[in-house]
């Protein structure tokens, strides 16, 4: 009995060391073919990315466009149209449009006044809405401000 619980033991050693030599090898390979050029937007900065506060406005991986979060103080059809007009320039700067954003997320103090102007949002999206979350919070990074959208969009082969 002794003799088969050494077998077994030493049976699943190698199949455990196996297993985590196979986890490693496909990991490096993931992290391979993950990698890519990272390219980067920001205004008419020549940087690309605001220095004080450490962030891109548009970061673009592959075919993806992940969009900072553009907010405004004013949470009216105004501002809020203000909003949308700003990230379809960042958009149309990096080849897309709103046909192209595959997820939004709106955060904002004041949900209820947001569902209220949703109408405003919704024009820019033509009938064809991504993924959407909107969440209500007690502050935004600019301490006046009352709602911030950020956007991912998928930009097609030909962009």
């Amino acid at each position: 009995m002794t003799r088969i619980g050494v077998w077994v033991c030493f049976v699943l050693f190698l199949f455990t060391t196996s297993a985590c030599n196979n986890n490693n090898d496909r990991k490096e390979y993931s992290d391979q073919k993950s990698t890519g050029a990272k390219h980067k937007w920001h205004w008419d900065n020549e940087h690309r990315q605001n220095e004080d506060a450490g962030y891109a406005q548009v970061v673009k991986v592959g075919n993806m466009l992940y969009i900072s979060g553009i907010p405004t103080e004013d949470l009216s059809p105004k501002g809020i149209d203000q909003v949308y007009r700003a990230l379809g320039k960042c958009l149309m700067a990096n080849g897309a449009s709103f046909a192209d954003v595959v997820k939004e997320t709106l955060y904002t103090t004041d949900i209820e006044t947001m569902k209220k102007y949703n109408d405003v949002r919704k024009k820019f999206y033509k009938g064809d809405f991504p993924a959407a979350t909107w969440v209500q919070i007690s502050r935004l990074y600019e301490p006046d401000c009352k709602l911030e959208v950020e956007l991912i969009a998928q930009l097609t082969d030909g962009k």
